[in-house]
């Protein structure tokens, strides 16, 4: 996890915005559901692509949605189910903040992921 020391929020957001690709990672982790989190003994892992999340903040609070995408620039994920109407009615994905979401099925298809969590079958 990168620790952001300033507590100037100017300096927080440039951080955040300047941040190499290695450490983008950190800054996409989100909580665990109580159930997950005692099963895995993890309070937080990294969201991605194909994991279940529930919507806990904003307009679209209580959407339970599978991730569809992530955008490592921006730091925000897609989740389906939660969308915004544009003017000519066509409906776009809404980015959410991974702070905002709690993980509540994991997609384990990367044994890498299965490991580092500590998955035991």
């Amino acid at each position: 996890m990168v620790r952001i020391a300033s507590s100037q929020p100017r300096k927080q957001r440039k951080i955040r915005y300047n941040a190499p690709i290695h450490l983008r990672g950190a800054f996409l982790h989100t909580m665990l559901s109580p159930e997950l989190r005692e099963k895995h003994g993890h309070r937080r892992v990294r969201v991605v692509t194909g994991d279940t999340v529930k919507v806990l903040r904003g307009e679209h609070t209580g959407t339970i949605g599978v991730v569809d995408g992530i955008d490592l620039k921006r730091l925000t994920i897609q989740v389906h189910g939660v969308t915004v109407k544009k003017a000519d009615g066509t409906e776009v994905a809404r980015p959410v903040d991974p702070s905002k979401v709690m993980i509540t099925k994991l997609n384990f298809n990367d044994p890498k992921r299965q490991e580092r969590i500590g998955v035991k079958e």
